[in-house]
């Protein structure tokens, strides 16, 4: 299905409540509310955590995971571009203060869409270095956090149907686009872990940059009840949206996250997901993490089904 990037104009809640720090296009998106409202606020919708459960985590501009014992690892969108790295040290102190790693993707552009350029300029620019520098200023940065950090670039490339530049490359020019960028940011951050993260699609392995450059592997699950009664007249399970994704690759031998996760229907819907997303299922052995995004789409799917909220609080944050 398509989704529209997300990282394109989020509202997001910064670290000081004010609406010239929610605008700023210089944070990485995601750093959370420390003062969110809703942080202990119950939901049937938060995923059930047991003893049991995979690693859990989220995107959580909100701060609704702020106060959550059960939350692991902070996720953080920024792009290789205007943006102000040294907010990095933000989201390090609020996840050392929780215990909870760092998962930062990294976007090849700019948040101002007008600086975007087509994917064939991005990729003869990464291609010729003009973008070594990029990710050598990021992860000289990364390298001076204290958390655990996994570094995941350029992901759903195998979904074309959207509007990440690079995800319109040939497979061929996402690989040596990775791995150049990868090269590139070992020779500043030694103890990062890197995932390649395809949103799932038939023809993935086709993008695999190779076991020496991918710690990770990542997957993107969305459950979506008006879409599932639409498409398909029934709901879809958890289980379900993963197989196949995780079939094509889980092959490659490597520990698999969901990265980016979220849900919406009704409550029986709503339900069965959060029961299922941290559970370990036997079938699916190398599944170790899930990462909730925590925030809205921003614009409606295809074929009028509106825009998801994936927040396990849906409730208007000023």
């Amino acid at each position: 299905m398509r989704r529209t990037p997300k990282t394109i104009a989020l509202s997001i809640a910064a670290l000081m409540v004010s609406a010239a720090v929610v605008a700023a296009p210089t944070q990485p998106r995601g750093l959370p509310n420390p003062d969110s409202p809703t942080a202990r606020e119950p939901s049937d919708k938060r995923p059930i955590i047991t003893e049991d459960s995979i690693v859990f985590g989220a995107y959580d501009p909100h701060g609704d995971f702020s106060e959550d014992p059960n939350s692991e690892v902070e996720h953080l969108f920024l792009p290789w571009e205007d943006v102000d790295l040294s907010t990095l040290s933000i989201a390090d102190a609020y996840a050392r203060e929780r215990g909870r790693s760092l998962l930062i993707t990294i976007e090849p552009w700019s948040w101002s869409i007008d600086w975007r350029l087509s994917p064939e300029e991005l990729y003869r620019g990464i291609a010729n270095g003009a973008y070594d520098a990029n990710m050598a200023a990021i992860c000289t940065e990364i390298s001076k956090l204290e958390s655990p950090v996994v570094i995941r670039w350029a992901q759903e490339m195998d979904e074309i149907d959207n509007q990440f530049t690079w995800a319109h490359w040939r497979p061929q020019e996402y690989v040596a686009a990775y791995r150049r960028s990868v090269t590139e940011c070992r020779k500043h951050v030694k103890d990062a872990r890197f995932m390649w993260s395809p949103k799932g699609n038939e023809g993935l392995e086709a993008f695999y940059p190779g076991d020496e450059y991918v710690d990770i592997v990542g997957l993107s699950v969305f459950g979506y009840q008006t879409y599932d009664q639409g498409e398909t007249g029934r709901d879809w399970t958890f289980m379900e949206r993963l197989a196949p994704g995780y079939e094509r690759a889980v092959g490659f031998g490597k520990p698999i996250w969901v990265a980016e996760l979220g849900y919406e229907g009704d409550r029986s819907y709503v339900r069965n997901w959060a029961e299922n997303v941290a559970k370990p299922h036997p079938q699916f052995p190398e599944l170790v993490a899930v990462v909730y995004f925590n925030d809205r789409e921003v614009y409606p799917w295809p074929k009028d089904y509106g825009r998801p909220d994936w927040r396990v609080v849906q409730q208007a944050v000023n």
